[in-house]
This record gives structure tokens, C-alpha cells and sequence, in this order.
């Protein structure tokens, strides 16, 4: 809706064009999938995500709370997410509604430092409304349980452990609001947040993409906890940015609704992938489009640079440079028309010593990797590579 009000562009049209270039880039990228759900045109999950939320509010899982919210005080549009900006009380990190994108917490509109509304720029102002609230504290035993047999990285659990020593934050999973699917409780009409719809939307899909005729489609959380049982695991891919939500508030809700915590394998985080080093940021242009990029570039040699320069451990930065350099290499490589070290001056070099170095580390100790790194760099006679593979093998090269 943000993105949408910045461009001028009504939503709907917005979403619609956007959808069409992400489907293209996956098309391009040779993406597949099993299913796929469209949320703004399946009457049938349209009216079941509301349903299923409700289910969760009469079960006693998550409570209407009388709760305080901020609005902009020009057109008292309720400021979560992209509508509101101010500064962590964490990290001290400009910051939107949601989490903080410096430190990784969890942040309502009233938690920031001189929040300001985003629609005029005005100060908020303060209201109450009835809306309901997942109060994490309650599946307290449920996460660390399941945290604890996870496969989660050293900086997402080290997140987790400050949320525990804090306590698990209150979430709310709809607000007084002008977009998101339509739910009414006990008081006025509200819209579900994002994040609340999709750990429900993740229940209800799988499960009616899971059960073979239209007869057995899931009606009930019952009915999607049956259908997750044919699971084997559930694993979660995401950014440095939003690994709360996955590894508490949707293992909390799946939980809820009677899926065992044991299809909950782990999530895999990744850091920063920045653009000339610099934030990929589309509301600046300063973006690689997929569907145009890939519909000049090789998808094999773009999905092999970018499974080779991924931020899994710390950031990682593309350039164009970078990304020709590879192309060379690798399209060499697989015409047998290339040795296995890297040239002089190879703008590679240096993305291969920094990936060793940070393989010696203790956090992302993984010493195969960094003689494979010091190998590749050492023929160019690079000192920060002769450097590396001397601290590997103990030998002064």
C-alpha cells in the first residue's frame, strides 16, 4: 500500500504489474513451484485465512486486546510498517514499523524514537482499539523446544537469546486499516497484517494443495494440522531483516492450530546482499531487475554467480564487474579453456580472500572452504591470498 501511495499508482494496478514481472523473472530464472495461490483473486482463501483467524481467537490462542496504537494525525491511518519511521531504541538505526533492519528487532509504531507518520510527515497521535494479539510469552516452552532441536544460525540464535532474556513480544495480527484481507471480532472491521496472514495462509495452502478433491478442501484448523501431517519438514528462507516473524510468530501460530513442532526444521538466514555497496532499494531505483537482467544474461551462469557470491554468513556485495569477471570464468571453465586459479588484477580475488577469511572465523568456521578460496586466489599472487593459505597450513609461503 506504501510502495503503491509513493508511485501514485492505484494498488491493485500496482500488484498486478509487479506480479507480472516476478512471475517473468522466475520464469526466466527456471524457478518451479508446486502451487501457487493468488490472494487478491481466490474467493475461496479469501474467505478462509479470516475464518481460521477467528478459530485462533475462540480457541483462547490469540486474544482481542484493548491495545494502544499510533495514527497519523492528518488522515489517522493507522502507522505500522512502511507508514511510520523513526529511530531503534535498540540499535539506535533508522527504522519503519516492524523490525529494525540494524539489529533485527521487533518494533510497533509506539516503540520507536520520534516516530513520524510517513503519509504527511505529522506527528502521530495516539488511540486505543480492540484488536487481536498473539502473546508469544505463552508458547515460551513450545519455541525454545523447538529452537533448541532447529537448524537456525549463530546470529539468528543469538537474536532469539536477547528476545528471551527481554521477554517474547506481543504481537498484534490485524489493525484498524484500508488494506489486507477484512476481519471483524468483537468490535469494528480490521485488516490482517501481512505477517499474521501468512504463517495462516502457509497452513491453509499447503494443506488444500495437500488433500486431492474439493470435498476434502481444509475448512478448519483441524483440518490443515490432519493435512500438515504428510509433511516430512518445514524449512524457512529469509533475510537478516525478518527471521523473528519465522522463528517465532509462525512456529507460535502452527503450534496453535496443532501442527507438531517437529515439522519445523530450521530456518536459513541470510545477511545483506548489497548493490555497489550500497542496499538494494527499489523505492530508489537502486536495483537488478530479474526480468529484465535475466533476459540478457545467461540464467545458468546468473544463478551460479549468485549461489557463489550469497551473503549467507555476512553481507556480500554485487557488482557488475564482479558478475562479468565470473561469467568469463565460469564459461571458460566450462569449455575446458581455464586452469583453476584466478588471473591478475581478477576483481574475484579479493571476493575470494574475504569468503576464506571469514571461513576461519569461529562463528562460519568452515576451513574446506577456505582452502578452496586460498587455492583459487593463490596463482594470482595476491598477499592477502598468500596470506590466507599460510594461515591454513602454518607454513610461511
Amino acid at each position: 500500500m506504501g510502495r503503491a501511495q509513493g508511485l501514485g499508482e492505484p494498488p491493485e494496478e500496482m500488484i498486478e504489474r509487479f506480479g507480472q514481472r516476478i512471475h517473468k523473472a522466475m520464469e526466466l530464472a527456471r524457478f518451479e513451484y508446486d502451487v501457487f495461490f493468488n490472494p487478491a483473486t481466490d474467493d475461496d482463501y479469501r474467505a478462509a485465512i479470516p475464518a481460521l483467524l477467528s478459530e485462533l481467537v475462540a480457541s483462547g490462542a490469540v486474544a482481542e486486546t484493548e491495545t494502544d496504537l499510533l495514527v497519523c494525525s492528518e488522515c489517522e491511518r493507522t502507522l505500522h510498517h512502511w507508514r511510520v519511521m523513526g529511530t531503534c531504541p535498540t540499535c539506535g538505526s533508522g527504522a519503519c514499523g516492524g523490525t529494525c533492519e540494524g539489529c533485527g528487532s521487533y518494533l510497533q509504531a509506539k516503540d520507536l524514537r520520534e516516530a513520524t507518520s510517513r503519509c504527511h510527515g505529522a506527528t502521530p497521535k495516539k488511540i486505543s482499539a480492540l484488536i487481536p494479539v498473539l502473546r508469544l510469552e505463552d508458547f515460551r516452552e513450545t519455541l525454545t523446544t523447538l529452537w533448541a532441536r532447529a537448524a537456525i544460525s549463530p546470529s539468528a540464535r543469538a537474536m532469539l537469546g536477547r528476545y528471551l532474556a527481554a521477554g517474547l513480544p506481543e504481537m498484534p495480527l490485524a489493525y484498524p486499516g484500508d488494506w489486507g484481507l477484512p476481519w471483524r471480532g468483537a468490535g469494528e472491521e480490521l485488516r490482517i497484517d501481512v505477517w499474521a496472514e501468512m504463517p495462516i495462509a502457509y497452513l491453509y495452502t499447503v494443506a488444500r494443495h495437500l488433500e486431492s478433491s474439493p470435498e476434502s478442501s481444509p475448512a478448519t484448523l483441524a483440518d490443515c494440522a490432519a493435512a500438515w501431517e504428510r509433511v516430512g519438514e518445514c524449512w524457512y528462507f529469509t533475510g537478516v531483516d525478518n527471521p523473528i516473524y519465522l522463528m517465532t510468530l509462525m512456529p507460535a501460530i502452527f503450534a496453535a492450530a496443532g501442527v507438531s513442532p517437529e515439522r519445523y526444521a530450521g530456518v536459513v538466514v541470510n545477511e545483506f546482499y548489497l548493490l555497489d555497496g550500497q542496499k538494494f532499494s527499489t523505492s530508489r531505483d537502486h536495483a537488478i531487475w530479474g526480468d529484465e537482467f535475466l533476459a540478457e544474461e545467461d540464467p545458468g551462469v546468473v544463478r551460479a554467480y549468485l549461489a557463489w557470491d550469497a551473503p549467507n554468513n555476512s553481507e556480500t556485495d554485487f557488482t557488475l564487474a564482479g558478475f562479468q569477471a565470473f561469467k568469463e570464468r565460469f564459461t571458460a571453465l566450462l569449455d575446458g579453456a581455464a586452469d583453476g586459479g584466478l588471473p591478475t588484477g581478477s576483481p574475484l580475488i579479493t571476493a575470494e580472500t574475504s569468503r576464506g577469511e571469514r571461513a576461519l572465523r569461529p562463528a562460519t568456521f568452515d576451513p574446506a572452504l577456505a582452502v578452496r578460496c586460498a587455492m583459487a586466489a593463490y596463482p594470482s599472487g595476491d598477499e592477502a591470498a598468500k596470506r590466507l593459505l599460510a594461515c591454513v597450513t602454518g607454513d610461511s609461503l
